[in-house]
Formats: structure tokens, sequence, C-alpha cells
């Protein structure tokens, strides 16, 4: 669903417009209201449905309703899921038993900039390679937690912030949302005696540098310089054998690369492109 939450102007809001990329695109098409035939959301606080056969991307253009009108708005893209079967497989995990949809129920949260909070599930981008976007926030939530296994995790803003380095666990937000300042670093730990045999499995992507994987029970990301900005974040955790001691170890990945992209915001326009 994307959803047309929020705009800066409440009396002249800008206009949100929808579309496949590239157009036409057999694999995405549009749910729209009887009375409508494009894709166009004129005001906040309405939505439209996508449905997407194939990985694909999105366009979300921002028109100001009049000249030198603004073009903030707050545009969400929120899956619709009807959760995942209970697994009947189980393994054995720190002394507990830790079925496979314990871990596949995390979700990460994220505030991009120009086009406000995003989720995914366990493994999926947030922003990412096929549609890079600052990222200003974060929150990860695991409904499904052992009672215990603790998580923590941390971000480092582009400027001094109270938030910054600031540990926070799960359900909480780490970061800032609306503020324009960027993510430069990202730090997740677990703890707890069921975490002996689970461990992180990140890839995160800054600005201008290539992905970056991150496995292990303590991750800490950050740019070539460390104030890349963040424009992608996969976060996944899982099972290791227990004969295993995992270390934390960085790997460059070739196939994705964030170089050569800009993000930008016009006054009169602006274009984001989402994954479908």
């Amino acid at each position: 669903m994307v959803r047309y939450a929020a705009a800066e102007d409440a009396a002249r809001p800008p206009t949100v417009r929808v579309s496949a990329d590239p157009a036409p695109n057999k694999d995405i098409g549009f749910l729209l209201h009887p009375d409508r035939r494009e894709p166009v959301l004129w005001q906040p606080d309405t939505c439209l449905v996508v449905r997407a056969l194939a990985p694909g991307k999105l366009t979300v253009e921002v028109m100001a309703s009049q000249d030198g009108g603004s073009t903030a708005a707050t545009v969400r893209v929120e899956p619709l899921t009807q959760g995942q079967p209970a697994s009947p497989l189980a393994q054995t995990t720190g002394g507990r038993k830790s079925s496979l949809s314990d871990l596949s129920s995390i979700r990460l949260r994220g505030h991009l900039t120009g086009l406000g909070d995003q989720a995914v599930e366990a493994n999926e981008w947030l922003a990412g390679p096929s549609a890079p976007s600052r990222i200003e926030g974060i929150a990860i939530d695991w409904p499904d937690k052992p009672g215990d296994l603790e998580i923590r995790y941390a971000v480092k803003t582009a400027k001094p912030q109270p938030a910054s380095g600031r540990a926070v666990g799960l359900g909480s937000f780490a970061g800032t949302r609306g503020n324009a300042m960027s993510i430069v670093g990202v730090m997740l730990e677990i703890s707890g005696p069921a975490a002996a045999s689970l461990q992180f499995d990140v890839e995160a992507i800054f600005l201008g540098a290539p992905a970056m994987r991150i496995i292990g029970k303590r991750v800490v990301a950050s740019g070539p310089t460390g104030r890349e900005p963040l424009v992608g974040l996969r976060l996944g955790l899982e099972n290791v054998p227990a004969t295993e001691q995992p270390q934390a170890k960085s790997s460059r990945k070739p196939r994705a690369s964030a170089g050569g992209v800009r993000v930008f915001r016009n006054r009169q326009k602006s274009k984001e492109q989402v994954t479908a």
C-alpha cells in the first residue's frame, strides 16, 4: 500500500503521482478507487494499492500544487501481509527451542529522507542497491524474541545529536525523523543465553562505497571516511552450529554498489524510487 501520510503545507498540499519504472510494466499494476483512472494521491490520508507479480521499482513523484509551493510530503510504502504460519520445524538454540518462524518475524523499520517511514521483513533491503535513499533512523521489531535474548543497537548521526551513539533496545527508534540528518554509522549487538547459536548477517551501503557484509554477534558498520550517509541496510539473524565460534567478519561485495548515487530535492518537483 502506498499511503500519503502527511504534508508540510496542509492548506496547499503537493500532489503525489506513483508509476511503475519502467512504464509500462506488466508485472506492476495499481488498484484504484472506481472513480479514479490514474495512480495520483491528491491530499494526505489517502492511499492506493500496488500489485507486484515480480520485483520491480516504483517512481514516487511529488509535485507542488502551485508555483513556489511546497513539495515536502511523507509517503509510506507499507507491505500488506497475512504473516507466516507457524513452522513445525525447530532446532535447539542456546538450550531452548527456536523455530524458523522465530527468526523470520524480525522487522526493520526506518525513516528515509523524502519518503518517510518504511518497514521491511528480515533479509529484505531498507532502501538499498535498487532504491538507495538516505536513512535517518531505524528501529527493530521482533515479536517472537526469546525471553533470554537481548538485542541492542545504536546509530551515529552526521552531526551531533542527543540520540547519536546511544544504544536502545528492540522496538525503540534510534536516530532522527524529518530532519534530513543522515546516519553515518550503525552498531548492533546480541547477548544473553539464547544468543549462543545466533549471529547477525548484515549488509550496509554507504553513499559512494561498495556494499559491505558483516557477520557476527556484534556488528559495526560505517563508510570509508566515517562521514558517508547510509543509503541501504539489510538485517538478518541466523542460526549457527553450536560447535562453531562465530567471529565478526567484513567483506566487500562488488555486485552491489552505491557509487554515483545522488539524493536530492527540488522545490518544484521531487522524484524518488522505491522497491516494489
